[in-house]
């Protein structure tokens, strides 16, 4: 029986002997490799996590103390060795267990965070709530993966360095990277903490001395632990953190379980704040991950994977660097997810990685723009929930422009309800003067891009979908700036919104069977509603609007308002995402399941088309009745 199977709870993880011990790290780093490149997910941070995880658990008693996971991708481990490991072939898929920590999983898992840099706040909170009710409790976050370098992770540390009675341990977990090398000052600064030789140099030396005379006296062990200890305490550069009044352990080594452990101890012990600096190695026990420099294995996907939406932003953003000097790229820790690694190697000095840090990127946009440049900022668009105020207030607000490219935008499925962006479109419709273009394929992405990179005098925003590109669908006919895709009669007028118009087309041909005459639309650019699209709006019996986004303040919502406002009582309805968080599961899935593929459009519209005409058949004898 392997020792895995053994461990039904963190409680067991204390009756291992060391050998056991050893034993489990290889068979759960055994486990990472082969589940996860066949599910997908997060290998190389998980890799690296091991020892951290099962120290933890062996130090405190969760659930009774709480453990918090930032960002909440490493917490694989955690799920293995808390009764979940039978069910970790499930990862991911849809009805299985959850690329993130899930209060519906398991009582040991708190807060479901992927978006960075929040669980020193969530840790805050909780330590204090602990000490207010009179709770003997630990609170321990592990931050990592670049997750330090957000700003909100140090307003959290502002706070806990002022309150010096918290039961609150905080673990960096040191692996110099999060999608790519982590950058900006809190890097180098680890860095030297990490790597500063000064005084292990200083102790070899000792030993030398100490070998060449007759020693009497401790053990020597026990000698060279003190000197090494002082000389740590003298040497290393750890002002910045116990500057702000928190206790510093470290550096330890992240993969030696026993003297985490023994940090971790001493923490516990303390009574206050403390961080344990954990130097660990991304990927570590598994060759491939830890070679892996461009972090291929930081999330895996299909290794010959299609073309997909981001490629030919990629490629188009290049072709206008080369065209524009004055075009700058901004990215939040995501060089490569976000496309624009090709733009940095051709451009390096037109290229700034600001750490996981939206809001400060969306605002140092702001200033290159009043500088004189134009910046692409490449985003998630579930990122750009974040950074929203800044878009408002310190892009919109000073008519800069600015173009945010917004990658995996709508459904996407696997990573769950916090990485699908389906919020983007109704954050950008309530900011006065945004122009927001959606492509429906990757003819469009060019196309619109720049559109978008020719406009300086507001901000201007992209989205795209996740996965392989559409193949392109041509207009066969233009009014203004709508693309005419399909035109059999007037009954219906579809409006298909970006990745969503591939839909349309097929909710057109269910329709046609039917008898229905159909025009669908794209508008390349939903945002402001273009005049002609409610100019079209008069001549038919009915308008749907079809979206990938939230229907809350979406696209729908938009043209709905347009339509009100000048006047047009053509019927409309509108299909988009419920205002709800949707589980994890493939987007074709979700799709199905929330009502939004052609079937069921078609459906809905076919039975309101047939309830509208039997109401116009039906005699008014309204006069008839009595009272009227």
């Amino acid at each position: 029986m392997r020792v895995l199977e053994t461990v039904e709870g963190p409680a067991d993880l204390k009756k291992l002997t060391d050998q056991q011990l050893t034993d489990l790290a290889t068979e759960i780093r055994d486990v990472l490799v082969e589940t996860v490149t066949r599910t997908g997910g997060h290998l190389g941070p998980n890799l690296g996590m091991v020892e951290i995880t099962l120290a933890m658990h062996r130090v405190f008693d969760s659930p009774q103390d709480r453990l918090l996971f930032d960002i909440g991708h490493q917490a694989y481990v955690h799920k293995l060795v808390t009764g979940r490991a039978g069910e970790f072939g499930t990862l991911r898929q849809q009805g299985g267990l959850s690329g993130y920590p899930s209060q519906a999983e398991s009582e040991h898992d708190v807060i479901e965070n992927c978006h960075a840099s929040t669980a020193l706040s969530y840790a805050d909170g909780l330590a204090k709530a602990y000490r207010v009710r009179g709770e003997d409790r630990h609170v321990v976050a592990v931050i990592g993966d670049g997750a330090l370098t957000g700003g909100m992770a140090w307003e959290a540390l502002n706070n806990i360095a002022a309150a010096k009675d918290l039961n609150l341990v905080i673990i960096v977990n040191d692996n110099g990277r999060s999608y790519s090398p982590t950058v900006g000052g809190l890097a180098t600064h680890l860095t030297s903490l990490r790597t500063n030789p000064r005084y292990e140099k200083v102790l070899d030396l000792i030993k030398k001395n100490l070998g060449r005379t007759p020693y009497v006296g401790p053990p020597m062990y026990e000698v060279l632990h003190g000197v090494k200890k002082g000389l740590k305490d003298m040497l290393a550069p750890q002002g910045m953190f116990e500057d702000l009044g928190l206790k510093y352990v470290g550096p330890v080594d992240g993969h030696d379980r026993q003297a985490l452990e023994d940090a971790l101890r001493n923490a516990k012990a303390f009574g206050g704040p403390v961080i344990v600096h954990a130097v660990t190695k991304k990927g570590f026990g598994y060759a491939a991950a830890e070679q892996d420099e461009e972090d291929n294995l930081h999330q895996v996907r299909p290794v010959n994977k299609p073309r997909g939406w981001t490629d030919v932003f990629s490629d188009e953003l290049i072709k206008i660097g080369h065209r524009r000097p004055d075009v700058v790229a901004i990215t939040a820790a995501m060089l490569h997810p976000t496309g624009l690694a090709p733009f940095a190697e051709e451009f390096p000095d037109r290229i700034f990685d600001v750490g996981i840090a939206e809001q400060h990127a969306v605002t140092s946009a702001a200033g290159l723009a009043l500088g004189g440049l134009h910046p692409v900022v490449g985003l998630y668009s579930t990122f750009l929930n974040r950074a929203f105020d800044q878009l408002l207030l310190d892009v919109a607000l000073h008519k800069c422009g600015v173009t945010f490219v917004l990658d995996r935008a709508g459904v996407t499925g696997d990573d769950g309800p916090t990485h699908n962006g389906i919020y983007d479109m109704s954050l950008a419709n309530l900011v006065p003067g945004l122009r927001l273009a959606v492509p429906r394929d990757g003819k469009r992405i060019q196309e619109l891009l720049n559109e978008a990179i020719e406009v300086d005098d507001v901000p201007t925003v992209l989205r795209y979908a996740k996965g392989e590109v559409f193949p392109d669908i041509e207009a066969i006919d233009r009014v203004g700036q709508i693309d005419v895709l399909r035109r059999s009669g007037k009954d219906v007028l579809l409006v298909g919104i970006g990745a969503m118009a591939a839909t349309a087309i097929d909710v057109a041909q269910r329709l046609e069977a039917h008898g229905f005459g159909v025009t669908v639309v794209d508008p390349r650019w939903v945002k402001p509603v273009d005049p002609q699209l409610v100019e079209l709006a008069r001549d038919f019996e009915l308008v749907v609007s079809i979206e990938d986004n939230g229907r809350a303040g979406g696209c729908g919502t938009m043209i709905a308002q347009a339509l009100r406002d000048a006047g047009v009582d053509t019927p409309f309805r509108d299909f988009g995402v419920p205002q709800e968080f949707l589980e994890h599961a493939k987007r074709a899935v979700v799709l199905q399941a929330i009502g939004l593929t052609g079937q069921e459009v078609a459906r809905e519209i076919t039975e309101q088309l047939t309830q509208h005409a039997e109401a116009l058949s039906e005699p008014d004898t309204a006069g008839d009745r009595p009272g009227t």
